[in-house]
């Protein structure tokens, strides 16, 4: 069965009325739970499976999977209009959507976000529709090298994400390391910064971390800054309508990142996380203002929310096509399709292409209905921002207690909160920015056990990290990263003198 074919059955299933029915039960969800701080399509997507006892597998799968690629298109709104995450992925989409956000273009930002996640998302499908198969078979040739590679061109972008000192991003960069370096060791089961409590075995929560530096933080700076006046235009929610010179800078980063997102989202462990940090800093080393981001970019804000949403799409091709999940969220998906009795691998387009290429169909039409909801929605959205400023604080801190709190059931991991909300402020205030905190603690972790798995395999011989093409091409893709600013800034050095 060709491609066209496949996606003609796909749109059979999509396009019943049951079909449109539960995608848009799905996109409506995940768009709800993607907006509140802290919850994520890996919770809904576990609750839901018990709802699908009985249901038609194909109908059920793509209501599932719209509940995870509609999470992450609602979940800059948080982050925009609160500076709270609402979920991983849109951590990058705060640090210029919630400056505009600041200056009174909440409705643009939003606008802004609504048509890149469009974007990425319908471009990523077309991309899973094509080469499917054909770059299952890259996803698997990662191992450990390649993999310790790309997560060290990560890192080399720190500089990019400093907002002033190097240094202090560099300090700010080593307490994100520390922090990943926390809990068991998952090679010889000792523990590590865990001062003798088991709460902390496991380690610290990623959201923890990024709710307390920014949403926790935010409260802090808004207690404390409540008597400033200036703050008032924070409610402001500005003109919804783009520019031709808004479109103009949308246009680049949509492209480029629709690309690179889906890329990074098929390899298994990067997901949309990544791909949104990774996509931020790709458009801030190219950009001809780099200065700008970070204040609110229209760049800054287009080249994340496309990357992330980019990402989910490519992490359903190691699922369908090899049955590899490839982060969290695809780990409970591929636990749904068992319980269904749906086995994803090579065979599924042949054995059930009805699921295999319903679920693709079903991307088109969802991505299409979370425009068509979210673009209309966004003034009344919007108007969290005329919340009183009291009122507000005490939401952002329920809904952050309230994320949190349901990732673990610890009360321990609340006052984890609290710490790094106050580490959040305090960095805020003495001028450390906390992007390099986590993007250092996102990567710090696998690389570290990407480094250790490929040194087990070669017996402790360090040339294992340069003995493929890949893990060459990308290590000399991080030394240029690395080494080109430092050469610029030294030439703009000279030139002033």
């Amino acid at each position: 069965m060709g491609a066209l074919d496949g996606l003609m059955q796909g749109f059979q299933v999509a396009f019943s009325l049951q079909g449109i029915m539960f995608v848009l039960i799905g996109v409506v969800t995940g768009t709800l739970i993607g907006m509140m701080p802290g919850l994520g399509p890996i919770s809904a997507i576990a609750i839901m499976i018990p709802v699908t006892y009985g249901m038609d597998p194909s109908t059920a799968l793509v209501m599932m999977a719209g509940v995870y690629y509609g999470a992450v298109f609602g979940g800059s709104t948080s982050s925009i209009l609160l500076n709270a995450p609402g979920i991983s992925g849109t951590v990058a989409t705060a640090f210029d959507g919630y400056p505009m956000a600041q200056r009174g273009e909440a409705g643009k930002a939003l606008a802004i976000a609504a048509i890149s996640s469009f974007t990425g998302g319908t471009v990523s499908v077309v991309l899973l529709m094509l080469f499917a198969p054909a770059l299952a078979q890259v996803a698997v040739s990662f191992g450990p090298p390649q993999y310790f590679a790309l997560m060290f061109l990560g890192l080399t972008a720190i500089s990019s994400l400093s907002e002033g000192s190097t240094i202090k991003a560099l300090i700010s960069a080593t307490l994100g390391f520390i922090a990943a370096t926390i809990g068991m060791d998952a090679q010889t089961g000792t523990t590590r910064f865990t001062f003798g409590t088991p709460n902390l075995i496991e380690g610290i929560d990623f959201l923890v971390i990024a709710l307390g530096l920014f949403a926790i933080a935010e409260v802090c700076f808004l207690i404390i800054n409540r008597k400033d006046k200036s703050l008032s235009k924070q409610s402001d929610i500005g003109n919804l309508k783009l520019s031709k010179e808004d479109l103009k800078e949308m246009k680049g980063p949509m492209t480029r990142q629709s690309f690179l997102g889906f890329i990074l989202g098929v390899l298994p462990g990067a997901g949309a996380t990544i791909a949104s940090f990774i996509g931020y800093i790709t458009e801030k080393r190219i950009a001809k203002k780099p200065e700008e981001f970070g204040k609110g970019s229209v760049r800054g804000v287009a080249a994340p929310e496309t990357a992330n949403n980019a990402a989910t799409s490519g992490a359903f091709v190691p699922l369908l096509s090899l049955g590899i999940p490839g982060s969290g969220t695809t780990a409970v998906m591929l636990g749904a399709f068992l319980v269904l009795g749906i086995q994803p691998g090579p065979l599924l387009v042949q054995d059930r292409p009805e699921v295999f290429w319903g679920i693709i169909a079903s991307m088109y039409i969802g991505n299409v209905f979370l425009l068509i909801l979210n673009l209309p929605l966004i003034p009344y959205i919007a108007k969290i921002l005329k919340i009183s400023r009291p009122m507000l604080i005490s939401l952002v801190i329920i809904f952050s207690l309230i994320g949190v709190y349901s990732i673990s059931f610890s009360t321990f991991d609340l006052y984890l909160l609290l710490i790094f909300g106050v580490i959040g402020y305090l960095m805020r205030l003495f001028s450390f920015p906390a992007a390099p905190f986590i993007l250092a603690f996102i990567l710090g972790g696998m690389m570290e056990q990407a480094l250790r798995q490929a040194l087990t395999a070669s017996g402790g011989n360090l040339a294992i990290l340069v003995s493929d093409p890949i893990s060459i091409s990308l290590l000399i893709v991080s030394a240029l990263s690395f080494v080109v600013p430092l050469i610029r800034i030294r030439k703009k050095d000279v030139t002033q003198d």
